[in-house]
């Protein structure tokens, strides 16, 4: 794994951006897609790509008890779930699989996914919907490597207790390879978290490398995400209505946030909840007039393992429109 430890560099963080880093990726997403597409973005086509269950058998899916089965079989398998599925439950997927929604999207309400040690894994294309706290989060990742999750629409309540439900998008135990892509995260108490425990630096220091690329989060709490410990790029986000806070970078966290907005965010970048500090770097972000003191970090475009294109704080509704399980296959 290539090594991302980084010296931090501590100063006050400005608003005005910084020179954009010229990286350039031409293999974007399309709306119109392949089931069997290989990861083209982030952390996630990075140590050898995740290819998920490419070369396997396809199935249909279309009730909890067919998926889950058909989930956690062993090898290769593409796995197409069809109409709305309702729980409660919980897909354990075992590594190689590829999950998608089918032409148009899915949905998911109540069922949420448990990534626990495998690897080589996608999900795509299905709204996932009020998974209850006693089945985990709507996707969560514990312990594995090369995961993409892209083209996901992910919510909750916030009428609802903030413990009724768990996260959106939870990273924990050392998971490497991340990548959550053109999805939706909404109407949530915490939505995204990066390292489960403050107490958890032995095994976590060192991993936890994740993307957050095309994303629109809105009307969400906090948790925009919650990083501790690990490596995280943000690009191309927008953020609206972040009710409490967005980006929490803690516990010697490096993230980069370039080409994003924020807007009725009063706390879009903070540092808090943790005895010591992360530290973040922005490149070209517009907080909406509000502002952030977090120490400057030292994390840039050219440390990372793969090649990205910025769109422009200006100019996010060019990749942002098709976010969400809008996805129909080829």
């Amino acid at each position: 794994m290539k090594s991302f430890a980084l010296a931090a560099l501590v100063g006050l963080a400005v608003a005005s951006p910084t020179p954009t880093v010229d990286k350039s990726d031409k293999r974007t997403i399309q709306k119109r897609a392949s089931i069997t597409e290989a990861a083209n973005i982030g952390f996630a086509s990075s140590n050898g790509g995740t290819t998920g269950g490419a070369g396997g058998t396809t199935t249909t899916v279309t009730d909890y008890a067919s998926f889950s089965e058909a989930a956690s079989a062993d090898g290769p398998a593409v796995i197409v779930v069809q109409g709305d599925l309702t729980g409660p439950g919980r897909i354990r997927p075992s590594s190689d699989k590829t999950i998608v929604g089918a032409s148009g999207g899915a949905s998911l309400t109540g069922i949420g996914f448990y990534v626990r040690r495998v690897s080589n894994v996608i999900i795509r294309n299905l709204a996932i919907a009020k998974v209850d706290a006693d089945d985990g989060d709507a996707i969560g990742i514990d312990g594995s490597t090369n995961v993409w999750v892209d083209h996901v629409d992910l919510s909750g309540d916030l009428n609802v207790g903030k413990d009724d439900y768990d996260g959106l998008f939870d990273v924990t135990h050392a998971s490497d390879w991340i990548t959550l892509s053109n999805s939706v995260l909404h109407d949530h108490w915490k939505a995204s978290l990066v390292g489960h425990s403050d107490s958890n630096g032995d095994e976590d220091t060192g991993h936890l490398t994740v993307t957050y690329a095309n994303n629109r989060w809105s009307n969400i709490n906090s948790r925009g995400p919650s990083v501790r410990f690990g490596t995280v790029h943000v690009y191309n986000n927008a953020y609206e209505h972040m009710i409490d806070s967005a980006i929490n970078t803690r516990l010697g966290a490096q993230v980069l946030v370039e080409s994003t907005t924020f807007t009725d965010t009063d706390k879009p970048i903070i540092f808090r909840d943790s005895d010591e500090t992360g530290y973040v770097v922005v490149n070209d972000v517009d907080l909406g007039g509000a502002s952030y003191d977090v120490a400057e970090g030292t994390l840039s475009g050219s440390d990372l393992p793969y090649s990205y294109q910025l769109a422009g704080s200006g100019n996010l509704e060019s990749v942002l429109a098709g976010a969400g399980a809008t996805l129909t296959w080829a």
